[in-house]
């Protein structure tokens, strides 16, 4: 039922005059389109786009999904994830080899190591986090795990180190979604959606809207107990020989009061380990 879930949630969120109709003052049940107005845009009936809602996706042609995604102004993240989605329901992938346990190249260790003036860590699965300079850990106060959605979740420390902590949890869940299209068969995956069903009604809400986002780049504030409030880009490499690694690096604007204060965590850090 997830396809039928998605397309809903993907419909809730189209106002029917962004979707061309015309203005109707009569009060609708829906907050965004009927079932009648997305067959209309992707010309099928009723009946049958109903059908796909209830989660009868066999047998439906990629046309029908391509209009369905255009009725519906699936962006390329999202349309991915759809189809992520139909593979998984209809059986088209009947069988994925166990994943491999990921582990970081001692190149891709060695280059963390030399960027020792900009936090960075390599990301991996979940969200989990499989390496990080020692930047990265002074940045990320009270970061002691290894899930990054688990942290921003979960831990209160999360709430002090993010200014704009709902919109970043709700990033967060939305990595993790989409992750969850393409690796529904994780065996991982399920005992950290659970947990994180069951102790954040932020996470219930946003999974149940199937947001779908993938980072590439980015700003993102923090408040560090050290020197206080920065803003720094984040931008993220895919790790050669495992796409699903990323090299995640921050730096600041350069001659900004965050370069400054970067520069400030930097020093600190480096003189509390010589005490």
């Amino acid at each position: 039922m997830a396809v039928g879930e998605f397309l809903r949630a993907r419909r809730d969120r189209i106002t029917p005059e962004a979707a061309g109709f015309p203005v109707d003052v009569r009060r609708r049940r829906v907050p965004g389109l009927r079932r009648e107005e997305v067959a209309s845009l992707a010309g099928v009936s009723v009946d049958y786009y109903v059908k796909l809602e209830r989660g009868l996706a066999r047998g439906v042609s990629r046309s029908v999904w391509e209009a369905l995604a255009r009725a519906l102004r699936l962006n390329e993240t999202e349309r991915a994830h759809l189809w992520d989605l139909i593979a998984a329901e209809t059986g088209v992938i009947m069988h994925r080899e166990p994943l491999p346990r990921q582990r970081v190249g001692p190149g891709l260790r060695n280059l963390l190591a030399t960027l020792d003036h900009v936090p960075a860590m390599v990301q991996g699965r979940r969200t989990d986090v499989l390496a990080s300079n020692d930047l990265f850990t002074v940045l990320y106060a009270g970061f002691t795990g290894r899930n990054l959605a688990r942290f921003i979740l979960l831990d209160p420390a999360a709430k002090d180190l993010y200014p704009d902590w709902p919109e970043v949890a709700r990033s967060v869940v939305a990595v993790l979604r989409l992750y969850a299209g393409a690796h529904p068969d994780d065996p991982e995956l399920t005992p950290l959606v659970d947990e994180l069903a069951g102790a954040s009604d932020l996470f219930h809400q946003v999974w149940n809207e199937h947001a779908v986002i993938r980072h590439a780049d980015g700003r993102k504030r923090f408040r560090h107990p050290v020197v206080g409030e920065l803003t720094l880009n984040y931008a993220t490499f895919a790790a050669a020989g495992d796409p699903e690694q990323t090299l995640v690096m921050f730096h600041a604007d350069p001659g900004s009061p965050s370069a400054d204060a970067l520069r400030l965590l930097g020093s600190w850090h480096a003189s509390s380990r010589t005490v």
